[in-house]
């Protein structure tokens, strides 16, 4: 199920920038969008059924309000990515209005070769900012240039799972907090337990760059309180962060608690004691693994930080989309787009109705103290701790080259340090030498 959300978060495209700032103005097909005084918008809507009815839905709903606004929604082609099939409607002067399903580091090509609008400069962005109460969640999404080119949707506010049932064993009643009290659980549990890891992961030997968004980049943004690592052409890591994630993860490895071969279900079976979970992952244990219950079988927790840090209001990575106006639409089409969005966010019901379909957590401030949200949290408690993680969590990298900048990561620092092959200090500068390489 995660490899599966994961994926469709890595960029495929294969068409270059300056292919795309080429043909990133006019559409012929939206030169019709305006007929009898009517608007006519495409939406794109992520691959994903659940999303497709959402925004179907929403699109009926908002035309009752709106007649002279008509709304058509159809999927995102998948084949080969989402992601190249919307470069490819770029190239190809057959661009939507709008669509979602756009992370920040895809935003940042498209913004790069001018394809999508600013939205920070279009008439109405500031009412959805303040009636979707977002203030402190669309911080982490500026741009480098100082704009916003998207809009988040939902924010996955990625947490660490704890098999709790095996913590109490070893006389732990909550998930340890600081990097000395895991290396203490992963000394007791190796010695009471042989054949169990803490960490029982294949991807940490992988160089696959949106794997680091799930182990890396959560302990990172916890480490250094939320540092955006990249802005724009510029690496802007916090050094000391880096290296203390990277020791985290050569302590662990030398009391022998990371298993990077492949093992089936290694966190459900209790082979793993530690990984990530995104709130995808809890309907997918509903159906195929009912003995995981929360505050029973598993816990949730923001990611470890250094000896000495804060353990409150931790930072973590979001995986998290969302909605983009295309620079090829006609003037009317963009207005029509904002009044959608405007009429989408302007009350707390469209985001209840969008959390009830698709368990996706919306990117909103006040998301686990919303009186309007609370009969979803008494109904699934484990997703009370991705609504409050959200106002902390820090989306992707700005960066076009983010699929290229993030595979050094595994490649010089992660994977081989994780393989006992170099020291800490060491890939964390053989890591910075090659993104700096690439950001020139």
């Amino acid at each position: 199920m995660k490899m599966k959300k994961a994926a469709s978060l890595l960029l495929g495209a294969s068409l270059t920038v300056s292919a795309l700032s080429a043909c990133s103005t006019g559409n012929p097909a939206s030169e019709d969008s305006s007929k009898n005084g009517t608007t006519t918008i495409e939406f794109w809507a992520a691959p994903n059924p659940p999303q497709q009815a959402y925004w179907k839905e929403t699109a009926k709903a908002f035309e009752k309000d709106h007649p002279k606004i008509k709304i058509k929604v159809s999927p995102i082609k998948e084949s080969p990515t989402s992601e190249a099939s919307i470069q490819s409607a770029i190239a190809g002067k057959e661009a939507p209005t709008m669509s979602e399903n756009i992370n920040r580091g895809f935003a940042a090509q498209l913004a790069e070769s001018k394809a999508i609008e600013p939205l920070n400069k279009l008439d109405g962005y500031n009412d959805i900012i303040k009636s979707r109460n977002m203030n402190n969640t669309i911080k982490g999404w500026k741009f480098s240039d100082g704009n916003q080119y998207v809009l988040p949707i939902y924010s996955n506010a990625m947490l660490f799972g704890w098999r709790l049932d095996i913590l109490k064993k070893l006389g732990y009643n909550e998930p340890p907090k600081t990097y000395s009290e895991v290396l203490d659980v992963t000394k007791k549990l190796k010695a009471k337990y042989p054949d169990k890891y803490l960490w029982a992961k294949p991807d940490l030997a992988d160089p696959t760059a949106w794997k680091r968004w799930f182990d890396f980049f959560m302990l990172y943004d916890a480490a250094s309180q939320g540092n955006n690592f990249i802005e724009g052409s510029k690496l802007v890591a916090d050094d000391k962060a880096g290296v203390d994630v990277l020791n985290f993860m050569n302590d662990i490895r030398k009391e022998k608690g990371i298993l990077t071969k492949q093992s089936k279900d290694p966190f459900e079976t209790g082979l793993g004691v530690f990984t990530d979970i995104g709130p995808w992952t809890l309907s997918y244990w509903a159906e195929k693994f009912p003995e995981m219950k929360y505050n029973e079988t598993f816990a949730l927790s923001t990611p470890p930080v250094p000896d000495g840090a804060s353990t409150k209001d931790v930072s973590t990575f979001a995986d998290t989309k969302g909605l983009v106006i295309y620079s090829s639409a006609p003037e009317n089409e963009k207005k029509a787009a904002m009044e959608f969005m405007k009429w989408v966010y302007s009350k707390p019901e469209n985001d209840v109705k969008w959390m009830e379909k698709t368990n996706l957590p919306p990117a909103r401030d006040d998301l686990a103290s919303n009186d309007s949200f609370k009969a979803i949290f008494d109904k699934n408690p484990a997703l009370k701790p991705y609504a409050e993680a959200i106002p902390n969590a820090v989306p992707s990298i700005d960066n076009a080259k983010y699929n290229e900048l993030q595979t050094y990561i595994g490649q010089y620092a992660v994977n081989p340090v994780v393989k006992g092959e170099v020291q800490p200090k060491k890939g964390w500068e053989k890591m910075k030498q090659a993104i700096e390489g690439d950001l020139k």
